[in-house]
């Protein structure tokens, strides 16, 4: 009997989805005794060639980790797409931008900028930038576009399923995959996690205040952190109230507060927002001083309440700010 045919690709990540997906452990060869897998370029020699070889839809899933940012993934998930039943998007970034996706605060050229012509270990006198074409003697080389911005996955192809997390759990790896070969899936457009807060499965939750009120935000450098009490009730920066569960409180088991790497729950719109929301609402000054006040010790707001999400959100891109011409 012929074994139903699945595929990893990795977009712009770090790559800890892929490990993610070793660290099913002895688990994954249950998972190979059930699939063939036919392409994973980061664990096996495959290539492009291989999946173009395919029938269209002959992939009965393509799980894809990792934002798209240049010309190379786009072509490749679109490929990906056309071959396989169902795409998963793999991990945070592929669901909502992840870390990647914080580039978006800054406009292409100042990227390649930074990178090829400030950063202080390099050596570029003449400030060349990377060129998508360049003629040499054997013929002609090219490199993938860079894009104007990091994009989710659904914003380039159209997903079938969501797998949040940085990175995704790996129990809920294998019951995704087990689900796929099953057929037990659920309605097309599901995240794959648990649709509730993750507070509902923190140990701590029982040491949650009725009334939460903090009189100052900490960073966990500054606190020597009890690893028994509510961490937001020790002015620390949870993202608890705002994130799905699923991931089993990973980061509060190992002390450190929850950042909100598996995204938000089916009814909010914005994660960014709704995890500002949670935060603002805990603040217990009235004065509007007190309140810029604490405010001010949340450092890098973007970064904190947009860390895995900004390229999904309302906001998506900061807007160039434009010089205006002063008029003769």
């Amino acid at each position: 009997m012929t074994k139903p045919k699945v595929a990893f690709y990795w977009c712009a990540s770090c790559g800890g989805c892929e490990e993610a997906v070793v660290d099913l452990g002895e688990d994954l060869l249950k998972i190979v005794e059930l699939v063939d897998v036919v392409f994973w370029p980061v664990a096996l020699d495959f290539k492009r060639a291989d999946v173009e070889a395919l029938n269209d839809g002959e992939l009965v899933a393509a799980f894809i980790n990792g934002a798209v940012r240049t010309s190379e993934q786009e072509e490749m998930v679109e490929l990906l797409r056309r071959k396989s039943g169902a795409v998963v998007a793999l991990g945070s970034c592929a669901v909502s931008g992840g870390i990647p996706g914080l580039a978006n605060l800054y406009e292409r050229e100042a990227i390649l900028d930074a990178v090829y012509r400030e950063a202080t270990s390099l050596v570029n006198d003449e400030g060349t930038l990377p060129a998508e074409e360049s003629r040499v003697a054997e013929g002609v080389l090219s490199l993938p576009a860079f894009d104007a911005s990091v994009r989710t996955l659904d914003q380039v192809v159209d997903v079938d399923y969501y797998l949040p997390g940085c990175p995704p759990p790996v129990g809920l790896i294998a019951s995704a995959v087990t689900a796929l070969v099953e057929g037990t899936l659920p309605d097309k457009g599901a995240v794959l996690a648990p649709d509730r807060a993750l507070c509902s499965e923190c140990p701590r939750a029982v040491t949650k205040p009725d009334k939460l009120l903090v009189d100052a935000f900490r960073r966990p450098h500054e606190v020597n952190i009890d690893p028994e009490l509510c961490l937001l009730a020790q002015g620390l920066i949870c993202m608890g109230p705002a994130t799905r569960a699923g991931c089993v409180a990973a980061c509060i088991g190992g002390n450190m507060p929850c950042t909100g790497c598996m995204g938000p729950t089916s009814s909010v719109a914005d994660y960014g927002a709704k995890a500002l929301s949670a935060i603002a609402s805990i603040i217990s000054a009235n004065d509007e001083g007190e309140i810029v006040a604490r405010i001010a010790e949340i450092v890098d707001p973007v970064g904190t309440f947009y860390r895995y999400s900004l390229p999904a959100s309302l906001l998506h891109h900061r807007v160039a700010t434009r010089v205006e011409e002063p008029v003769p």
